[in-house]
């Protein structure tokens, strides 16, 4: 009985040492790449309020590069001579939560005598929770006509803004299915490579 609980222990530890390991994101992807069409030499396009920021998007192309050579791209010996051209963006945005009790909401109990808003009663209301909207794109256009042919955008969500290191797990969930798209968000789990 001890063998057995201390096997069943170490798989539930596994279990979660793997999860906090990988990614899961929602991507969604908009396609319009030919079906005849293969991959072929690339180079990234830096805008000009990217070009202002050097370092910050070297790092996002290095975190792509994989996930684009795993799609069968390769880097264009002169960026003037690509096939086709990559734009890279990424962003984090935070949100400010509330605890939700509906005991508390529009009418509930004791509502009345309060002239605050309810968040600021209570042992524990009142302290917001912050969550962080993490999201990468990336778009790939022909350089000589300069059509975009393939679009896609990984986001996820947790309790910090770091996103340095899940950048790379990121453009990988981005690009997993390329050249397919699907405008319904779909998720898409990764694992984390750490530095």
């Amino acid at each position: 009985m001890t063998k057995i609980l201390s096997l069943l222990i170490a798989a539930v530890s596994l279990a979660g040492c793997a999860s906090m390991n990988s990614l899961t994101s929602e991507v969604s992807s908009f396609s319009q790449w030919p079906a005849d069409r293969k991959p072929g030499s690339y180079a990234f396009e830096r805008l000009p309020s990217q070009q202002t920021r050097p370092q910050q998007q070297q790092t996002l192309e290095d975190s792509a590069r994989p996930a684009l050579e795993a799609a069968g791209f390769t880097p264009a010996a002169d960026a003037a001579s690509s096939e086709y051209i990559v734009a890279l963006g990424a962003r984090v945005n935070a949100t400010e939560q509330y605890y939700d009790d509906p005991f508390w909401w529009r009418g509930g109990l004791y509502s009345h005598r309060f002239s605050r808003p309810w968040p600021y009663y209570g042992i524990g209301f009142g302290i917001p929770s912050t969550t962080y909207e993490r999201e990468v794109a990336l778009l790939i256009r022909e350089r000589k006509s300069g059509q975009p042919l393939y679009e896609t955008r990984a986001t996820n969500d947790g309790g910090s803004p770091s996103i340095q290191s899940l950048l790379p797990a990121m453009f990988e969930a981005a690009m997993k299915d390329f050249p397919a798209g699907s405008v319904t968000p779909r998720q898409v789990t990764t694992e984390i490579t750490r530095p």
